[in-house]
């Protein structure tokens, strides 16, 4: 029986091959968008889960600033860290991380810049499953002068030689001995550093021997004195019956014991699973994305199972009488219903082995537009079950309805002839929704771009077009005034100065902060901008009250602050205003237009430049227009003079700030992507349905031109009902296109505005493509001859 049924699913698929065709090309489309967005959601969801202990292992932060500075700080002091090993029993082992960025690295001819290191305490290859394939994971650090590379890094620099016990050159001329190896980090880790150094030897160079201070008059001899200093990512593993609401308030006992003049500072902890989708307050910081994304897989998986639905249900009269004769013979209701999801799993078995041939041939491209590197792991259960759930759902949806519809013909009704449907008002609701999703990911595709194209024109309220930065490190610092005379005997080289700060990726902050008036519950926190003289006229920053900075002596104790910072500290007239940052007290000399030197994402907070040319490690250069080529080679010539091997690692400002929003391009380029999916699926199953609308009315279309209608008058009969769905389902999205748009673009403190123009522009496009589908069959049938149509009357 099993076998007859399967050959009868066979003879009526390829009987039907036009509309076959397009049920397998809608699932199979529908399909590949889904298995595609389950494996970007599923790599998502697997961030830093692959660790044994990651149920117990917490990021540490607190509570800083008030009003627009209030936030949760992902980075603390160090000293936090050892003390809560020691005074709180259920921190099992404390983990702190320095990152410090790029660095040049050498062995022998090879030197390359290599991108994040990281001090890190020992108990780094403990804590965390990131196994070391050569050295002692209890004993990473035999010393100071020990590092740590990945596999890939030390097979880059020396193949197959054993790399244990080699010395390498760290930067320029700080020698080193290579301790471990540590297995490449999987793609799913937040954490990617390719060479690791011990933080010991941080605290040996910063604090032991250059004694770091914030007032040229306290030095400080270790780390674990410092209060001051947030910028370390700290780390806990605690005991399973930990509380953690008890570690926060025992973490925040210490802090205010050793500081109370920070109190109140409350402490907040994070799960490690949670770091990548989530701030450390619990606001969005990708969870936003996997949700929409799940919805997108799912109404355009709901999508593709509409065109079967509605092809199906449409051609029900077409198989009326095949119902009827199967059941006179003595077919059952049961036996017809198998028939028909026998019918619909061949359809669906065909679908689903395209769309899986679509997704291998297809992941390279989908993994550049999505900036992951995810594989198809041919042996992993987790994904195949997940796989398998979305493709048996999808199944069942498309297939129990059609077949309960066509099972159930009365046979009598059938044969005798008097069986007839209505348009069925579900079908016009199922091509509704279709284009009601379809117009939304359109919409939604035009708000991003848009937003995109307003963050690329945005006016920042500084400079950032023809400037060229790169590092200094102190051998080239301490001489910039030679160097920045060496450049400027470039014509091609406008202005050069030196910062402490990166304006895109910002510098440091602190609350360590008062002045004169500052309200007793204020914790107000800066960000720091270190500078010389030169800096405002040369990002074009406008005073708005006040003076710049003269480069005289007295300037160390003067500060520059911007608009915000004025407003948050309650000061009409701040000029003159005592002020102390850290351990260095001044006076503020000006106030500075708020200008955009973070993310679009973020208001603009309070920004401090002290004067402190010594601290300045960043080099910036305006080029003309035509100048870039000519600079580079300058600067280059003399970064050589200074450090002869080490390669320059420079970027062009412009291009830094547009990196901010490389997720948001690469979520505009998959949306594009889904509107153009679902917009062609509704599309095929519109075809599908004016095609079968044009047979069935084939003779009415004959009777009509007989009787004198036009051909106009034919395309019109035909277009209308088909038009005035997809204009509703624009009436429809509208509404829901307005509500997730705003919801958006409220991620962004700056933004572009929702003109009405764009949901008519969206619209304009799903008609117009609507018409262009309808229209191709449409004139098809108006142009028919009648005769043929009328020749067995």
């Amino acid at each position: 029986m099993i076998k007859n049924f399967i050959k009868t699913a066979w003879r009526s698929i390829f009987s039907n091959k036009f509309y076959s065709a397009i049920n397998i090309l809608g699932l199979t489309a529908g399909m590949v968008v889904g298995i595609f967005l389950l494996l970007w959601i599923q790599d998502e969801l697997s961030f830093d889960r692959f660790h044994k202990h990651q149920r117990s292992i917490y990021k540490i932060g607190i509570e800083g600033g008030t009003g627009i500075s209030k936030r949760i700080f992902g980075s603390i002091i160090a000293p936090v860290g050892n003390f809560a090993k020691k005074e709180i029993p259920e921190v099992q082992d404390a983990v702190r991380i320095f990152k410090i960025g790029d660095a040049a690295l050498k062995y022998k001819e090879k030197r390359f810049n290599e991108k994040n290191f990281a001090f890190v305490d020992p108990s780094y290859f403990t804590v965390f499953d990131f196994p070391l394939l050569q050295g002692n994971s209890k004993q990473p650090f035999p010393d100071n002068n020990s590092i740590v590379l990945t596999q890939r890094t030390a097979r880059r620099y020396f193949g197959d030689e054993n790399p244990i016990g080699k010395t390498v050159t760290l930067g320029i001329e700080d020698l080193c001995v290579v301790s471990g190896v540590i297995a490449d980090y999987p793609e799913n880790s937040t954490f990617q550093f390719q060479v690791l150094l011990p933080i010991s030897r941080f605290n040996e160079q910063a604090y032991i021997k250059n004694k770091t201070t914030y007032d040229n008059k306290t030095y400080l001899s270790s780390m674990d004195e410092d209060w001051s200093n947030f910028s370390f990512e700290t780390y806990l593993q605690l005991r399973p019956d930990a509380n953690l609401a008890t570690v926060s308030k025992k973490l925040q006992a210490i802090h205010e014991r050793n500081k109370p003049e920070d109190a109140p500072v409350p402490y907040v902890t994070q799960a490690l699973a949670k770091m990548h989708l989530y701030q450390m307050d619990g606001s969005d910081a990708g969870i936003d994305n996997v949700r929409v994304f799940i919805g997108v897989a799912i109404m355009i998986l709901v999508i593709a199972s509409i065109n079967y639905i509605n092809l199906s249900t449409a051609r029900s009269l077409s198989r009326a009488k095949e119902v009827g004769i199967r059941k006179v013979i003595g077919a059952g209701r049961k036996e017809l219903f198998f028939q028909f999801i026998l019918e619909t799993t061949i359809i669906f078995v065909i679908a689903s082995a395209l769309a899986l041939a679509f997704v291998f041939i297809g992941l390279p491209l989908f993994n550049s537009f999505s900036g992951k590197q995810i594989s198809l792991q041919l042996f992993n259960p987790t994904l195949w079950i997940s796989v398998l759930i979305m493709l048996v759902g999808t199944l069942a949806l498309t297939s129990i309805y059609p077949a309960l519809l066509l099972s159930k013909f009365d046979p009598i009704k059938v044969l005798k002839g008097r069986f007839t449907r209505k348009n069925s008002s579900a079908r016009k609701i199922l091509v509704v929704l279709q284009f009601t999703v379809s117009i939304i990911l359109i919409t939604l595709t035009i708000v991003i771009g848009r937003q995109l194209d307003f963050i690329k024109h945005q006016n920042l309220g500084y400079e950032k077009d023809h400037i060229i930065s790169v590092t200094m490190a102190p051998k080239m610092s301490k001489h910039f005034d030679a160097v920045k005379t060496e450049l400027l005997k470039n014509k091609d080289i406008d202005y050069v100065i030196r910062l402490g700060r990166d304006m895109v990726y910002g510098g440091a902050s602190t609350g360590d902060n008062d002045w004169e008036g500052k309200p007793s519950k204020s914790n107000l926190w800066f960000n720091m901008t270190y500078s010389d003289q030169s800096a405002l006229n040369f990002f074009k920053i406008k005073l708005t009250q006040g003076r710049n900075f003269t480069g005289s002596i007295a300037d160390s104790t003067h500060f520059i602050i911007n608009e915000s910072a004025a407003r948050e500290m309650g000061l009409k007239d701040p000029i003159g205003v005592r002020l102390r940052i850290r351990t260095v007290p001044g006076t503020i000399i000006g106030v500075v237009k708020d200008f955009n030197y973070a993310s679009a994402r973020q208001k603009i907070e309070p920004m401090v430049f002290q004067y402190s040319p010594k601290d300045c490690w960043q080099l910036y250069l305006k080029t003309t227009t035509s100048g870039t080529k000519s600079a580079l080679n300058s600067l280059q010539q003399i970064w050589k003079s200074y450090y002869d091997d080490m390669p320059m690692n420079y970027s062009f400002l412009d291009e830094s700030y547009q990196k901010q929003y490389t997720n948001e391009q690469k979520q505009g380029s998959l949306f594009n992507f889904f509107a153009l999916i679902a917009i062609v699926i509704s599309c095929l199953g519109l075809l599908g349905l004016c095609t079968y609308t044009a047979q069935v009315r084939t003779k009415e279309i004959g009777i009509r031109k007989v009787l004198g209608a036009t051909v106009f008058g034919i395309i019109q009969l035909l277009n209308k009902e088909f038009l005035f769905l997809v204009i509703l389902a624009n009436v429809i999205a509208v509404p829901i296109a307005v509500y997730f748009s705003i919801n958006w673009l409220d991620g962004f403190a700056f933004r572009t505005t929702l003109p009405f123009t764009i949901f008519l522009y969206a619209a304009g496009i799903t008609i117009a493509i609507a018409l262009f589908t309808v229209s191709f069959q449409s004139i098809k049938a108006a142009y028919a001859n009648p005769v043929k149509s009328l020749h067995d009357e």
